[in-house]
């Protein structure tokens, strides 16, 4: 159980400050909890103001007293989660040339190991000769309080691998090159990266993104072997702070694709690989809200754009020698309702990733004849993702593919035999049988008659009589959406009762980008009504009942969870705001924090716009905390989190215990060891969920 009287709850000073923006003077009490040296905190932890790091901890210990109950049933949790897991799983390898690359773990390991074999024909999986560990996280990690690699890519012969890592959980990557023959690092250190990396094809240097004074992506620089980081040259700088800068190969290996974008816009230059010195092709100039991406295919372009009003996106051509607006040719016309979320190119196909009304499926396009077949699925809801491999000179593809209650599977698919073969079925080590599950779609009317699409899990049998507690999980941001896929975590709660379900609300395209559309800037409210309807409308299908439910989200699902407690709190047994994106009118002002300038796309500029600044302020979840009374919430932050910071749910949670007139308890527990992500090592994660878990039952008297 929950222990709502633990002594102890923290107290925030108040040292109340005010800002004024078009006319209005907003009072803020807990502003004192950002540290003024925010961002020398993301680069040292131990750097954090001495007031702050005491009230952190004061939390972070008032929390634990609050679960203490439930630190048996956390035990449990972690066991039977990590009982699921098959702890030396392999990713099944990927050919490139001589050789076959993947990850694994070994028994007992946090972090993956970055490995190849020999690839032959007669083992095009690389099955054959003699396994190499280029990378041995676990080794890699010792002894740090947060290891994660973002990324480890090799030349195109085979003797070296650029890899990337974070150690702070701050997201500021360094870069190593690693000589693959030794199994040493050379003296080669790029620090302060976004972690991505494209290497010449003669590899002698290598690409990457470095990030500006406020966190930011925002220069492409070129790096020669031998060279010191000082010595590297600017190839591409972003000059607007609202567009970030990445960095990619094409499918084909031939160039370096450098994109900036925001949320709504996008600009893309190309640079052969084997002539790096060359000029970046600027493929069309930025347009707003006109989004493209690219590939090429021998001397033309394939262009994934919504250019003419296609709003769900279409396939245009260019010429490689003048690649131009003027001179794009539609190939896959536009079609209402049906989005065209990913475009895959091989020497011989086009491989495209759809989805309509929330149902994902893969069509491929024979390139010398126009032929079209789909490759379909007969679930009621499922998870569908390409997985873009290192060949072009193949006809293979690999998809994998999962349902709330089909463990995940990985394929194989011959584009030109049509024939699939399995290369792996996820391995479930304490036993699952799908048939002991059900999975569904059901649909909610949202207040403006829109149908919200909703999945479903709960265990056969179960009594649907409104007595079931239900965790509903939404998000609802920047175009994202959230595949009914499988996860052997939530079997912790299913299995106990809970029925499990996805809010497919406005702001993620899981019905095209108008779906997108509906749910940001002036329309955002979209995204908090709809989940309140989702919410409405399982209780009046009969699988919960008011105030049996516990709603969850992170980052800017995080946002949907303060939103949602403000508007609805009747609904919610419990809630879980993970990294919540809680404090939106203060962070969208803040011009130098790193993600302010991109997001007002999504959000609107409150500084600039007083519309803007009218509709953050009218659901900001910080600014709407009323005096009612409010569920139990969980709130869950990083110290060194870039993207959502630390004050956010901090102060968040200091005025909600100031103003609520009853309810809770609200507890804060801030991670002084990672970031965004929370922890990186594979175990450690599970513990971060249990406490998520052993809340939800808690909340609903199942603990």
């Amino acid at each position: 159980m929950l222990n709502r009287n633990a002594q102890g709850a923290p107290e925030a000073e108040i040292r109340p400050s005010e800002f004024t923006v078009h006319g209005r003077t907003i009072q803020d009490d807990y502003a004192w909890l950002k540290a003024a040296n925010w961002q020398t905190v993301l680069k040292e932890p131990e750097a954090l103001p001495a007031d702050i790091a005491a009230y952190l901890r004061a939390e972070n210990t008032h929390t634990e007293a609050a679960l203490a109950d439930t630190e048996e049933l956390r035990r449990r949790l972690v066991a039977e989660m990590r009982a699921r897991i098959r702890e030396d799983d392999s990713a099944v390898p990927e050919p490139d040339g001589p050789f076959a690359y993947y990850t694994r773990h070994r028994d007992g390991g946090q972090h993956p190991l970055v490995c190849r074999r020999p690839a032959t024909p007669a083992a095009p999986l690389g099955l054959a000769g003699e396994e190499a560990i280029l990378i041995d996280g676990d080794r890699e990690g010792e002894g740090l309080p947060f290891f994660e690699i973002a990324s480890a890519v090799h030349t195109d012969d085979h003797r070296l691998l650029a890899w990337g890592a974070d150690t702070k959980g701050s997201e500021l990557h360094a870069i190593r090159v690693r000589d693959l023959a030794t199994g040493r690092d050379g003296d080669d250190l790029i620090e302060a990266t976004s972690g991505e990396a494209v290497w010449t094809a003669d590899g002698s240097g290598f690409w990457y993104v470095a990030l500006d004074a406020n966190h930011r992506p925002a220069k492409v620089m070129f790096h020669r072997l031998g060279q010191p980081q000082s010595a590297d040259a600017t190839v591409y700088g972003e000059p607007d702070a609202g567009y970030f800068v990445h960095i990619g190969e094409t499918q084909s290996g031939r160039f370096l694709a450098i994109t900036a974008s925001d949320h709504e816009t996008s600009e893309i230059r190309l640079i052969d690989r084997a002539t790096p010195n060359a000029s970046p092709l600027l493929i069309e100039p930025r347009t707003p809200l006109l989004i493209y991406s690219v590939d090429d295919h021998g001397e033309s372009l394939l262009i994934r754009t919504n250019a003419d009003g296609a709003e769900d996106f279409k396939i245009v051509t260019a010429p490689l020698s003048h690649p131009g607006r003027g001179q794009w040719r539609d190939v896959v016309p536009h079609r209402a309702g049906t989005m065209i979320r990913h475009v895959h190119v091989l020497a011989g196909h086009m491989v495209r990733l759809e989805i309509e009304n929330a149902k994902p499926r893969i069509v491929v396009r024979d390139l010398a004849g126009g032929e079209e077949h789909t490759v379909a699925f007969p679930e009621e809801a499922y998870s569908l993702g390409l997985q873009p491999g290192n060949e072009y000179e193949t006809a293979r593809i690999r998809f994998v593919y999962s349902s709330m209650t089909t463990p995940t599977e990985t394929w194989d698919y011959d584009c030109r035999s049509r024939e699939r073969t399995l290369r792996k079925r996820q391995e479930v080590p304490s036993g699952h049988d799908p048939a002991d599950y059900v999975t569904r779609r059901l649909f909610a009317t949202a207040p403006d008659g829109e149908q919200v699409p909703i999945s479903l899990l709960h265990r056969k049998g179960q009594p649907l009589d409104g007595s079931a507690p239900l965790l509903l999980y939404g998000y609802g941001s920047y175009g994202s959406l959230m595949p009914a896929a499988f996860r052997t975590n939530l079997l912790s709660l299913v299995d106990r009762g809970f029925v499990y379900a996805i809010a497919h609300i406005r702001g993620g395209t899981e019905k095209g980008w108008r779906w997108y559309l509906d749910g940001k800037r002036e329309k955002k409210p979209n995204t908090f009504t709809d989940f309140v309807a989702c919410g409405r409308a399982l209780i009046e299908a009969g699988y919960t009942a008011e105030g049996r439910i516990v709603a969850h989200g992170g980052s800017a699902g995080g946002m949907l969870m303060g939103a949602v407690a403000n508007i609805a709190p009747e609904l919610f047994a419990g809630i879980v705001a993970d990294v919540p994106f809680v404090d939106v009118l203060n962070t969208m002002l803040d011009a130098e924090l790193p993600l302010t300038p991109p997001e007002w796309p999504e959000w609107g500029n409150p500084g600039e716009s007083e519309t803007a600044f009218e509709t953050i302020l009218g659901y900001s979840p910080y600014d709407n905390v009323r005096a009612q009374d409010y569920p139990a919430i969980l709130a869950l932050g990083g110290l060194t989190d870039p993207r959502v910071t630390y004050w956010e749910p901090t102060k968040w949670v200091a005025r909600l215990r100031a103003t609520m007139t009853g309810g809770g308890p609200i507890l804060l527990k801030i991670n002084m060891e990672a970031g965004h992500g929370g922890a990186a090592g594979r175990f450690d994660r599970l513990e971060e969920v249990a406490l998520i878990y052993a809340f939800a039952l808690a909340a609903v008297g199942k603990a």
